[in-house]
């Protein structure tokens, strides 16, 4: 299983808005949980959001509100829509499955947040 971004990140103002998306080289319908990972500079990586195969989402506090996980299992993708950005929220950020307890990332695409 391989992860491409088919829309990366990018430099944007604060308050505004950016959408991830990441595409998978084979069907996700039978996949369950899926993530999206941030690592900023000089700290570990954290998990910023996760969905079920059912399309239940879940958020870190320091995103819940402004960012929205979701999931096409039609087209293989697993999307982050960013809005309110701010600049804590620069980052390298991920995809991420683990099936069979083997982790699948994505390669990190950067989202930076001017002040």
């Amino acid at each position: 299983l391989r992860f491409s971004c088919r829309r990366g990140g990018g430099l944007v103002q604060a308050g505004g808005s950016l959408r991830l998306s990441c595409s998978a080289s084979e069907s996700i319908f039978s996949i369950g949980a899926m993530h999206w990972y941030r690592q900023a500079p000089g700290k570990q990586r954290e998990l910023v959001a996760g969905i079920t195969s059912g399309g239940r989402g879940n958020y870190a506090d320091s995103v819940k509100g402004r960012f929205t996980i979701s999931r096409n299992n039609a087209k293989n993708t697993v999307d982050l829509q960013m809005n309110r950005l701010k600049p804590e929220d620069t980052a390298n950020y991920y995809c991420h499955t683990k099936i069979y307890g083997v982790d699948y990332w994505g390669k990190g695409t950067l989202v930076t947040v001017s002040s």
